[in-house]
Order: structure tokens, then sequence, then C-alpha cells
């Protein structure tokens, strides 16, 4: 199950947020920026404990002061404000998926991943997520957060462009 909500991922009730991250673990700016200091800086201490994080691949923290219970961190960019494209933030999206089933988690909150720091228009980010998280064919009750509206008409409509699909 998909849902789209207008609002801020860090007052999600969630078994865990998403951090489009950069493979370092910087939490400098962005939405990662925002997670460190709403949740407290021991997010970024314990993702960087865990050591760099290809691209493909995520890792999960505890999510400190945020009602969700972990922040799953998966890169889309290797450095931090590097640029991104649609294939990484695909393979991110599919990575915090299968992280989350891994650890039996049953809801997920997800920014729009690489939309701001990443420089990748709202329409062609929402696209790849959506994408990537129907090919995962995990059930999970997934939650994309849109901040503003241009971005929640870009996620229901990669929702309607893969539900033809």
């Amino acid at each position: 199950m998909i849902k789209v909500v207008k609002g801020n991922l860090l007052n999600q009730k969630v078994d865990a947020i998403v951090n489009p991250a950069n493979s370092w673990h910087i939490m400098g700016g962005g939405v990662a920026g925002q997670i460190k200091r709403h949740g407290g800086a021991w997010i970024e201490n314990e993702a960087m404990e865990q050591g760099q994080t290809a691209i493909g691949s995520a890792i999960i923290t505890s999510a400190g002061k945020l009602p969700a219970e972990h922040v799953i961190h998966a890169p889309t960019m290797k450095r931090p404000t590097e640029r991104t494209s649609t294939d990484k933030i695909f393979l991110a999206t599919f990575a915090a998926m299968q992280l989350a089933k891994k650890h039996e988690l049953r809801t997920i909150a997800f920014p729009c991943m690489g939309a701001g720091v990443g420089r990748v228009p709202p329409k062609l980010a929402a696209n790849a997520m959506v994408k990537a998280i129907k090919q995962t064919g995990i059930k999970l009750e997934v939650t994309l957060i849109a901040i503003n509206e241009e971005i929640e008409k870009a996620f229901k409509q990669a929702i309607e462009n893969e539900d033809n699909n």
C-alpha cells in the first residue's frame, strides 16, 4: 500500500523514515540536516560508525528524538551536495525497502528522494521511487511525504502511471 501525505517527514509515527543520504553519512543539509537537528546528532554518529555505504545499499539507525523508531539511510549520492540521478534514486529506494523487510518493519515513510539537494526534478524523482517500491514486491505500508503541491502531484501521478503499467 502506497499513500501520499502532504506534511513533514519528521512528524511521521512510523517504524522508519528514510534519509536520502550520502555515502559518508554526513548529515549537513537537506532532509539529513533536518533529521540531525530535530532527532539529535547521535543519529549521524550512529550512521558514521557503520562506515561508508555504497549507493544501492542502506543502513539503519535509531531515530533519536523523532517519533519514528528508526532512520534508514539510503545514499542517493556519494559525497554531500552532489547532483544525483534517477538511477541512483531508484537504487536507494529499492535498498531502503529491502532493509525495512530484513528488519521486519511494517511502516516506512519516504521524502521525495533526490529532489532537493540532489537537484532531480520532483516528477522524475517520484517516478523512480514509485517504480522501485513496486518492483521490490515487498508488502509494507509506504507513505510518500510531499512538502509541497508540486511533489504531492508528482507522487500521485507516479503511482497512477505505475498502476496503469
